[in-house]
């Protein structure tokens, strides 16, 4: 017999959302910032070999984010039906969409793999330098498995979340931490006898730190007395279809949605790669610089589908309005203080990234500064965007937001990137201006359209 599984009561006044909402935002803000930890640290690090080693980790991190998105997509599709299932106290309904959340990952990353293991070709396919190319290819070959990891841990922080019961996944991330920064030492420059393998060294580590993270979460849902009511291992080998298909269904939409705009930001670095080596190390360290704040809406966001979910689950039409007010509101303040701090002092925190005998770190600082100035206003647009996603996400519309997706990313800032990057030769400013502008366009059209929807789903 399963036990009985209970949850907190639906939040209601203005006061309970903003508490309901930060309760379940900070661990996954948390989490966000704890795996940008992660990734900091890898930059850091390389960062002290030499421009040439920050540029090839440059393509190689963002090649494998595309295809670790791509694979996220169908973790983020269990979310709103675990969440409404949650909310309708239906455990089985929770349990289902968990599993195939995880059979889903494991075959998208399955499929992903060869590309990864090819990565020199694809990269010299679009015009990136040979000695780069292969840097990046003998990194990927090591974090591609990785991707495996990554993947169910998204599973098992969409599974939490939806039971909003996500501070564990802040904490199994944060394990990976010093473990991440430890292997880096030792791997990267050859400390303590240890194999000297440069970027390949980092990759290891970032294996590694996901694999833990991973063994800590299947440990908790094993130990955990209320988490244990949704037998959520049990039989995992056997196929839902029905689930696997609303899954992939949500999933493709999602991660195309996903890949779209990560897409934008890959097509940014490799424009900024024709321009040359300083400019891409100057771009990487500022899109890490950014990346690091933007994990705070990142999370809220994940927090938006999940509040939009169980809204939904109870057809409660107040609750996903207040709950759409207050994410925006809080995700919002915190971009309006990101974007002063850009302005503010951009030269200190791009310096965070380089050792100041590294050749070229007056130029990679020169150069990103003007990025920097970009992307304090960028960043309160793809705050809205991204929170309006989330809450989307949560009410399960996905078909219309990946049109306005692939037109404002795709149709508008890589054409506007392009066109101001090169042909009117404002180099790499005027290619962020081209982020700007598919952004702006993005967090306007989802904005309406939730508008809309959120009146419709609820008739």
């Amino acid at each position: 017999m399963t036990e009985a599984v209970t949850h907190p009561p639906p939040a209601t006044s203005w006061a309970a959302h903003i508490r309901a909402t930060v309760a379940l935002g900070l661990p996954l803000i948390g989490v966000q910032l704890a795996q940008m930890a992660i990734q900091v640290t890898d930059t850091l690090m390389i960062g002290r070999l030499g421009a040439e080693d920050l540029a090839a980790a440059v393509l190689a991190t963002q090649l494998f984010f595309v295809a670790f998105i791509f694979t996220s997509g169908f973790a983020h599709a269990l979310v709103p039906i675990a969440a409404a299932a949650a909310s309708a106290e239906d455990p089985r309904g929770v349990r289902r969409a968990a599993r195939m959340g995880a059979w889903a990952v494991t075959l998208v990353a399955l499929s992903l793999a060869p590309v990864l293991w090819s990565a020199e070709a694809v990269l010299l396919a679009i015009d990136q330098q040979p000695n780069l190319a292969v840097m990046a290819q003998d990194y990927l070959r090591i974090a591609m498995w990785g991707l495996f990891a990554f993947g169910l841990v998204l599973v098992f922080r969409g599974f939490l979340s939806a039971l909003e019961d996500a501070g564990v996944v802040f904490w199994a991330t944060l394990a990976a931490v010093p473990l991440n920064a430890l292997l880096n030492w030792l791997l990267i420059y050859g400390s303590l006898g240890a194999p000297e393998m440069g970027i390949r060294g980092a990759a290891v580590a970032s294996v590694s730190s996901q694999a833990l993270t991973l063994a800590l979460l299947v440990l908790y849902c094993h130990r955990s007395k209320i988490i244990r009511a949704y037998a959520l291992f049990q039989r995992i080998w056997r196929p839902d279809w029905p689930m696997l298909g609303q899954i992939f269904a949500l999933g493709s939409g999602i991660s195309a949605t996903l890949l779209a705009e990560v897409g934008l930001f890959a097509a940014t670095s490799v424009m900024i790669g024709w321009i040359g080596t300083v400019p891409l190390a100057a771009h990487g360290i500022s899109l890490q610089v950014v990346s690091v704040i933007f994990m705070i809406p990142m999370g809220l966001s994940s927090a938006a589908t999940v509040r939009a979910g169980r809204a939904l689950g109870r057809r409660d039409a107040e609750g996903l309005y207040r709950a759409a007010i207050t994410v925006n509101a809080l995700a919002l303040g915190v971009a309006v203080v990101a974007a002063v701090i850009f302005w503010a002092v951009p030269e200190p925190l791009i310096r965070l990234f380089l050792d100041a005998e590294t050749e070229d770190a007056a130029a990679i600082v020169a150069y990103g500064v003007p990025l920097l100035a970009v992307a304090a206003l960028f960043q309160l647009v793809d705050t809205l965007q991204v929170v309006m996603l989330g809450l989307l996400r949560g009410i399960r519309d996905i078909r219309v937001p990946l049109g306005v997706a692939v037109v404002s990313y795709w149709g508008i800032g890589v054409p506007v990137a392009y066109l101001l990057g090169f042909p009117l030769g404002m180099g790499g400013p005027g290619v962020w201006l081209g982020l700007l502008a598919g952004l702006l366009v993005a967090g306007a059209a989802f904005a309406l359209r939730f508008h809309v929807m959120s009146r419709r789903v609820m008739v």
